[in-house]
């Protein structure tokens, strides 16, 4: 069985990191454009940061007996923010695929101790990651994100994840863009406080008309972006959407989009609430098989989901 028939097969689901960019920004104090954390790949003191940071995590995987889903910090690294963050097309997929490298070098440091670990190449917006204004057609969607798709082909990601889609169209040419060079993908969803996607679907229609329009190519799918209390009713449900749902990676904070996108400092919720919600929320997703965090979620709150979801189930 080979480390992704691991991942779809485990009955103890992985771990991953939290909100890596609220992280270095507001935590570390580190500065980028556009919230854009791939630039800081050309930073020494924020690499050793980052490499800090995720080895944190390792050690709760390892504590667990579980697997990792290793992020790269990729989620800026469409092309069409290559002019925003004053770069080149090229210095940004350079970017890219250090970004790997720098995740393969961890995920090499510690597969022995953890197994498996898993580079999953992050993928983004190519336009804002809180409102669906100005999204692509499907075929548009592929075409703007084949470069860094080819990155992640040639450094050879174990996977890759698109992370805050807003909508259905980008979500089908990501996943047709990864289909064609056989990586493997996982489309994430994020959904507003009606628990609706920023487009204005529902998750139950997104994730339908995405498996639909790819003959089910994702491997499975995700939220992010949102408080669990945004979602989880809408999760009470035996339609076969629900058991397409793999992975969770809630906000910590209670706050809209809106409110998030205007604050000026870090809403980091109750770890401890955090941890609570998860575990209801697990009897939700008979296919959960990754929980991690986003944004204001750091160690303390996947500590606590990891001890709700791991550890107390084997007392």
């Amino acid at each position: 069985m080979d480390n992704l028939e691991k991942l779809m097969a485990t009955p103890r689901p992985y771990l991953t990191d939290g909100g890596f960019e609220t992280w270095m920004f507001f935590v570390e104090g580190f500065t980028a454009p556009e919230f854009a954390a791939i630039v800081l790949m050309d930073d020494e003191a924020a690499r050793e940061k980052m490499r800090a940071y995720f080895e944190r995590f390792l050690l709760m995987a390892e504590a667990a007996q579980t697997g990792y889903i290793l992020d790269t910090n990729t989620w800026r690294g469409c092309t069409r923010w290559a002019s925003k963050l004053g770069l080149s097309q090229t210095e940004l997929l350079r970017l890219s695929k250090d970004a790997v490298t720098f995740a393969q070098d961890i995920s090499a440091s510690w597969n022995s101790r953890v197994s498996p670990v898993l580079v999953n190449g992050v993928v983004g917006p190519a336009g804002d990651g809180y409102t669906a204004e100005g999204s692509p057609s499907a075929a548009e969607a592929e075409q703007r994100h084949e470069p860094q798709m080819d990155v992640f082909l040639e450094t050879g990601v174990d996977m890759v994840s698109a992370i805050t889609m807003t909508n259905v169209p980008e979500a089908i040419g990501i996943t047709r863009a990864a289909k064609k060079r056989n990586l493997p993908c996982v489309i994430s969803f994020t959904v507003e406080t009606d628990a609706q996607l920023p487009s204005g679907l529902s998750l139950a229609e997104a994730i339908t008309q995405t498996d639909q329009m790819t003959g089910d190519a994702p491997l499975y799918y995700m939220i992010n972006c949102a408080h669990t209390e945004h979602f989880q009713g809408v999760l009470d449900t035996d339609e076969p959407w629900v058991r397409r749902i793999g992975g969770i990676r809630a906000n910590a904070s209670r706050l809209s989009h809106e409110e998030l996108d205007n604050a000026e400092t870090l809403d980091d919720g109750n770890p401890q609430e955090f941890g609570d919600l998860h575990l209801a929320l697990a009897e939700r997703l008979p296919s959960l098989r990754v929980v991690g965090g986003c944004c204001g979620t750091d160690h303390r709150h996947i500590d606590f989901v990891s001890n709700h979801l791991h550890h107390k189930s084997t007392d």
